[in-house]
């Protein structure tokens, strides 16, 4: 039994059929990378993981147990955590008052100290107030939050868009230690090679549907593929 199953997902966004039979299975402790253009689904997906979007049929199981139709903060105390795109962190609060919000309901936090000592950057900026914060140092933050909660699996959308090379460096270099201690990672990502420079499978949805599910190592041994769903 894998950690994460989905099942036929469809869902929608009003009367547009956006997740078409929708399939994935992640495994305990594998980054996973989902890919494809923008439209094509992947932040949908994300989302109707998550509870965000209720899917209309399929299913969606965590270790066994049936979370789709949940709203997002039950899915959320089962292990499942979301940074969205926006990042959503609270601008008014200082990096530790964000950090210190997100344990307040968390079974099993991680400590402050294991945090900063994941983003040194962090402990630097830990009084300034989320506004004051760069794109990269907002990023961090947002991983960070979701991370302290101690999570069974964390769904990362698109957390290297607009990002200078060397922040993508950094923030790569922090998901491939979290992967090293066993943290399961779904990551939506549109940078390609960040994506499976970190991710031992990948998926490709395509208008909706997953047109590829297989290794990173048999993806990039087949540029017609990404050429196909994923070239400009």
């Amino acid at each position: 039994m894998s950690l994460l199953e989905i099942e036929g997902l469809n869902s929608y966004y009003g009367d547009s059929h956006i997740l078409f039979d929708v399939a994935l299975r992640i495994e305990e402790r594998e980054v996973v990378a989902l890919l494809g253009r923008n439209g094509a689904g992947k932040t949908t997906t994300l989302r109707s993981l998550m509870g965000v979007v209720t899917p209309q049929s399929g299913s969606i199981r965590l270790d066994g147990e049936p979370i789709a139709g949940l709203p997002p903060f039950a899915i959320a105390r089962r292990g499942v955590q979301l940074v969205p795109e926006e990042r959503r962190i609270f601008g008014t609060l200082s990096v530790e008052e964000n950090l210190d919000l997100a344990m307040l309901t968390a079974a099993s936090p991680w400590s402050l100290a294991r945090i900063y000592d994941t983003f040194p950057r962090l402990a630097e900026r830990r009084r300034s107030r989320g506004t004051d914060l760069s794109g990269g140092e907002q990023q961090m933050l947002a991983i960070a939050r979701a991370l302290v909660r101690g999570p069974r699996i964390i769904l990362l959308d698109e957390p290297f868009e607009g990002l200078a090379p060397i922040i993508v460096r950094d923030l790569m270099r922090v998901c491939a230690e979290l992967a090293a201690q066993g943290q399961t990672i779904v990551v939506v990502e549109q940078n390609v090679a960040a994506a499976t420079a970190i991710a031992q499978r990948a998926y490709i949805i395509n208008n909706g549907h997953i047109v590829y599910d297989g290794s990173v190592a048999d993806l990039k041994a087949a540029p017609e593929i990404t050429a196909r769903y994923l070239g400009i």
